[in-house]
């Protein structure tokens, strides 16, 4: 481990490394101050830029842009009461009337500062109990692989709780598409169509990027149309603004928040499907039931900002933990940075630590100094960010469309990639007009070969035995079979019993 965390660090401290994670983190803070550009989408967007990079590098440039976004959904929601990211929905409550109230400043303030705390701290919990849970995998065989990625498929459990069907649905179609390509016991073509270009499959980035950025792209589209009311920044006025530092009476006054926040955000980024915006809104519900003035939430205090931010940014580093150590994402970013990962041939999980530390522990370093950059630009530059709240919406996706294909026909300079990028991106407009989320399929497109195929290497080893009583022998088998239940059974008793929808709607 020391050793590679040196050798991590010399890769961090490089100067093209370090502009990578400036570089990133400033556009993840015009993306996040997008209101509908979210942070998969800008993720999603950037992947292909990724591949002429060295691994460690292509990881910096995603990670820290992952961190940007979730802290630039704070400035829309702060100024224009429209949350750049889903996330930052709970920042509205206090962040806006703290605008109303001429104070903006204080509010952006509390923002980019509970952010960097937040940040900081699931980045230190990243760093602490990844290797460790990293160690235990390599105890994984066939058999946990498959029932871990069984596990990973009842995020679309967590994720459904407004329509549990149309989840298992959308989560059945991804996994359909990833059976489409060469059968791996056989050798032979199944459900390519006669398409030369299928026997490969179906390649994951192009079909993320449309499933993504496309719905979003035609939605702006349709609201440009649509909305003839404009919501716009006085500019000059704003451009007044001092952001600055928050005294060290007000970090002390904040401190419990703070930390219980950033507590919440992490726990919660660890359970797959969960969510930046059930985070945030899980903190700020705790701050105010321990507040002594519980009644002024909602009228605008730095409080309920904090404790919101605090979490979110905190919740960005937990989704990455059980990604980067079981192969299980934690959030719709965390899948598309998984899936970065093995476009550069890298396997999430032991492996990743055992035969690239060095490239692992460079990646949760950037994460500090993405936070850091962070705190900076906020600082400093968030008068300038408001630029982007005020882009027109056709400009925007224009820019959108084109950055689609062409990342699209990056990935390997074939065309087809561009068509299958197009498919998939009307297939999730259809599907998020009819109330499907797109994660679901992306979950099985990742998941489903992991499936596959650890559940033949378990039918080979366990020599025609009774499966089940074969998987129940083995305790890591167990422990995931009781997790899978856990994982299935809460949002559907949640789903039976009417509480998952009022969740659901708690957290729009």
């Amino acid at each position: 481990m020391s050793i590679n965390f040196m050798e991590a660090l010399k890769n961090i401290l490089t100067i093209s490394n370090i502009l990578l994670a400036a570089g990133g983190t400033f556009m993840g803070i015009i993306f996040g101050a997008l209101p509908g550009f979210t942070a998969a989408m800008g993720v999603a967007v950037l992947l292909p830029v990724t591949f002429g990079m060295p691994p460690a590098s292509g990881l910096i440039l995603l990670g820290a842009l992952f961190g940007g976004a979730m802290y630039g959904g704070a400035i829309s929601a702060i100024l224009v009461n429209t949350p750049g990211t889903p996330s930052a929905a709970a920042t509205t409550l206090d962040g806006h009337p703290m605008a109303a109230k001429g104070e903006a400043g204080k509010a952006l303030r509390e923002a980019v500062f509970a952010s960097f705390l937040g940040g900081i701290f699931g980045v230190t919990v990243l760093l602490l109990f990844a290797p460790p849970l990293a160690r235990i995998s390599l105890m994984f065989g066939p058999p946990e692989y498959f029932l871990l990625a069984i596990f990973g498929l009842t995020i679309i459990a967590s994720i459904s709780e407004k329509s549990l069907i149309k989840g298992l649905l959308a989560g059945l179609l991804g996994l359909l598409i990833s059976t489409i390509g060469m059968d791996p016991l056989l050798g032979t073509p199944r459900f390519t169509m006669g398409v030369v270009n299928l026997t490969d499959g179906v390649k994951l980035v192009p079909a993320m990027i449309g499933l993504f950025s496309i719905p979003e792209t035609l939605n702006m589209i349709s609201s440009y149309f649509n909305d003839d009311s404009v919501n716009l920044v006085n500019m000059k006025e704003f451009r007044k603004i001092k952001i600055g530092f928050p005294s060290l009476s007000h970090i002390k006054r904040h401190a419990l928040i703070y930390i219980k926040s950033s507590m919440i955000g992490t726990y919660v980024g660890m359970l797959p499907g969960a969510g930046g915006s059930i985070a945030s809104f899980m903190a700020y519900n705790e701050a105010r039931r321990s507040s002594k003035h519980p009644e002024k939430f909602g009228t605008g205090i730095s409080e309920g900002v904090a404790a919101a931010e605090s979490a979110n940014n905190a919740m960005a580093s937990g989704a990455l933990i059980p990604m980067l150590t079981l192969g299980v994402p934690g959030d719709s970013v965390a899948a598309i940075i998984m899936g970065g990962l093995m476009v550069h041939g890298l396997e999430p999980g032991a492996q990743l630590f055992a035969r690239n530390g060095d490239i692992a522990y460079t990646f949760i370093l950037a994460l500090y100094l993405a936070n850091i950059m962070m705190l900076l630009c906020g600082t400093y530059l968030a008068p300038y960010f408001t630029i982007a709240t005020n882009t027109p919406k056709h400009i925007l996706s224009v820019c959108v469309m084109m950055l689609t294909v062409i990342g699209s026909y990056a990935l390997r300079g074939n065309i087809f990639d561009v068509y299958v990028m197009i498919t998939f991106g009307f297939i999730g407009y259809i599907l998020k007009c009819h109330g499907f989320s797109v994660i679901p399929i992306v979950l099985g497109i990742i998941l489903g070969p992991i499936a596959e195929k650890g559940l033949n290497g378990t039918l080979l080893i366990s020599r025609g035995e009774n499966l089940l009583l074969f998987l129940l022998s083995r305790p890591i088998s167990l422990i995931l079979i009781t997790l899978t239940l856990v994982s299935v059974g809460v949002p559907l008793y949640r789903t039976i019993t009417g509480k998952g929808k009022k969740v659901a709607e708690s957290t729009e």
